[in-house]
Formats: structure tokens, C-alpha cells, sequence
């Protein structure tokens, strides 16, 4: 193919090098750019923002500006020496991204589409989202749908899109705001908050569980009908207590999910993604065996491509969440060191975005 005035290949060209890979000599990203970078030296891990290398990227054929980033648990523990989650070093944290299409070596994604990108290996063993520009492949590549700009996109995240997957396969089983009370555990944080709002937004009676009693107010706006305390659902209880939740999204692991279990009621469901509260769960098999509830395993970083277009059309139209975008704080990249610490340690309240560049 000749390559177009700017010297991009046409969109959907392909050119094979001699060993049979994808070769794409241009590209337009600049030769350096600012990203924020975290590399590991013996046991510690020197980070901050500093150039880094276009010819440093991987290969991909999607060149995006990204405008917008967030901060996860995960993106957190990528920057820590006994964080076990990055894959290489050096390497550019943020597994999430959202921007614009500068380079497109594929035909179903024209230069100039507003895009998302999280999950699969970004900000763990591929760079990630922290960075001013990004390559990627087409296939892990979500156009933002109508009414959702790169801003609420990252004020949803991947927790967010874990909070609404969490939500659809509660309601995949049969779950219905006249069903009764929805509990949700880590309300403070990205997961449960989110799931809070889309909860609420969709007309359930949702209760909200937080170990932070400044967050009333803030999560009586994203539409908490009532509030549980830590300490009222993280203690030792009987293998079976009082049916009182018709279903529940739990973000935190063993603190809290055993109550979740020994609480549900018939035949309901508990939709779980999070261990920030702690790996090893102590239960018995009486709510499995005795209730018939359910445990579902949420993990969002697999999702096949078209699923996740999907659920992200949904979160800008049926699954927004209430309030988007007011519960977040911007940062800048250099802001991160205190963000990435703060969630580490679990002083989030709702979300960090952000914002890279001029954040367009």
C-alpha cells in the first residue's frame, strides 16, 4: 500500500516483515512523550513521570491520545515491590484509558473516534494508561457510545464495568428491584460506589456497607437507602442468620462476605469481585446447600471483546450510574505517587480520574 500525505499507511493495510509479524514503520506518536513510569531495582521500585520512547511501545494497530486515565487497586499494587502484579519492567501503569484515535491500521476504527481500552494485559504486562499516548490492538478497543465522553468513561473504569457486570448477573438470575433489599459491601470504593449508583439509578433499595462514617452523606446522594457499619457485618455470626438480602455486590473478600452468605435469601445471589479486605474465606455450606444461594466470580480482565462494547453501551444508556462523574477528584500524572499509595492503603472515596495532558 502507498502511505497516505502524513506517511500513515491507508487505514487497514498491512505489510508483513520477513518473519511473518505485522510490520508498521509509522506512526503518530511522537518519537518521546511524558508517561508515568514505575520500575522495579532489586526490592524497591523507582517511579515517576519521565520520556518515554515511541520505538519502546508495543506493537498494536490502534494509536491513541489518551485524555483520560484512572486509579485502581491494581494500578496501585503494579507500582510496589511486593505488589506481584507487574509483569515487566520498566513498565507504564493504568489499566485503564480513554482518548482519541490518532493512527488506525484498522478499518472498523477510523482516526478520530473518541475510545476506551481496559483489561486484558494493560498496566500489568503491557503499558498501560498513564501514559500520554498508547498503542493497542484493534480487538481490545471500545468506541465510546453517544453521551459518553473520555472523562466519564474513566469515572467509570474498570471498576465500574465490574460493578455493572456485577449488576447484570445478579439480574441474569432473576434479580428485580421489587425482589427486596441489594446489599452492597465497599461502597466507599470504585466498585462498590459504582454499583451503588447503578443500583439505585434503576429503582432498587440498596444499602450501603462503609468503614468510613465521614461517606454518609456522599453515598445517601448516589442513592443509599440505608447504611451499614463495617463492624455490624465483618463479625463471626451463625452458619445461617435472618434472610434479609435479596442480593448483594460484594468489593471486599473475607471481611465482609461470609455475612454476605449466612444473610441472603432464598435463592439469591451475591456477586463478588474484591479481596482488599482479605483472600481466605471462612464459611460453612449451609447458605449453598440449605438456601440455594449463589456465589458468582466477577473478573473483568477476560471479558471477549464484544461483550465488553456491549456493557459499555449499556453503561452510557441503561446502566449509567446516578451522579456520574461528581464523586470523582482529578489528578494530574504527577499527582499519582499519593493516589496509588491512598488506595494501597484504603483511603480511596470514590474515584481518582486522571487527567493527562489537556485531558480533551
Amino acid at each position: 500500500m502507498v502511505p497516505d500525505r502524513d506517511g500513515l499507511r491507508q487505514p487497514g493495510s498491512r505489510n508483513r516483515n520477513v518473519r511473518g509479524d505485522y510490520d508498521w514503520p509509522m506512526t503518530a506518536i511522537p518519537s518521546t512523550f511524558p508517561a508515568y513510569v514505575a520500575e522495579k531495582h532489586d526490592d524497591r521500585v523507582e517511579r515517576g513521570v519521565r520520556d518515554f520512547a515511541e520505538a519502546d511501545l508495543p506493537p498494536g494497530e490502534i494509536d491513541i491520545r489518551v485524555g483520560w486515565s484512572s486509579v485502581n487497586y491494581k494500578d496501585g499494587l503494579a507500582t510496589r515491590a511486593d505488589g506481584r502484579v507487574a509483569r515487566i519492567s520498566p513498565l507504564i501503569p493504568g489499566i485503564d484509558m480513554a482518548g482519541e484515535v490518532v493512527a488506525s491500521r484498522d478499518t472498523s476504527i477510523a482516526v478520530g473516534t473518541a475510545v476506551l481500552a481496559h483489561g486484558y494485559e494493560l498496566g500489568v504486562s503491557r503499558h498501560g494508561g498513564f501514559s500520554s499516548y498508547q498503542r493497542v490492538p484493534a480487538e481490545w478497543v471500545v468506541p465510546l457510545a453517544p453521551g459518553l465522553s473520555p472523562r466519564d468513561a474513566m469515572a467509570i473504569g474498570t471498576a465500574g464495568f465490574t460493578a455493572a457486570m456485577s449488576v447484570v448477573a445478579l439480574e441474569d438470575r432473576g434479580l428485580q428491584p421489587d425482589a427486596g433489599p441489594v446489599l452492597v459491601t465497599g461502597a466507599s470504593g470504585g466498585v462498590g460506589g459504582t454499583a451503588l449508583a447503578i443500583l439505585a439509578e434503576r429503582g432498587y433499595e440498596v444499602w450501603a456497607v462503609t468503614g468510613k462514617p465521614d461517606e454518609a452523606q456522599r453515598l445517601r446522594a448516589l442513592g443509599a437507602a440505608g447504611i451499614l457499619t463495617r463492624d455490624e457485618v465483618a463479625g463471626e455470626g451463625r452458619p445461617l442468620e435472618a434472610e434479609r438480602w435479596a442480593g448483594a455486590v460484594d468489593a471486599v473478600g473475607a471481611a465482609t462476605l461470609p455475612y454476605v452468605l449466612r444473610t441472603l435469601r432464598q435463592g439469591s445471589a451475591v456477586a463478588a469481585s474484591g479481596n482488599a479486605g482479605g483472600a481466605k474465606l471462612e464459611t460453612t455450606v449451609f447458605p449453598f446447600i440449605l438456601r440455594g444461594v449463589a456465589l458468582l466470580g466477577m473478573d473483568s480482565v477476560p471479558v471477549p471483546i464484544a461483550r465488553r462494547r456491549e456493557l459499555w453501551y449499556r453503561l452510557a444508556t441503561d446502566l449509567r450510574p446516578r451522579e456520574l462523574g461528581a464523586h470523582v477528584t482529578e489528578i494530574s500524572l504527577g499527582e499519582l505517587d499519593g493516589a496509588l499509595d491512598a488506595i494501597v492503603a484504603g483511603s480511596a472515596r470514590g474515584r481518582w480520574v486522571v487527567r493527562i495532558g489537556d485531558g480533551e
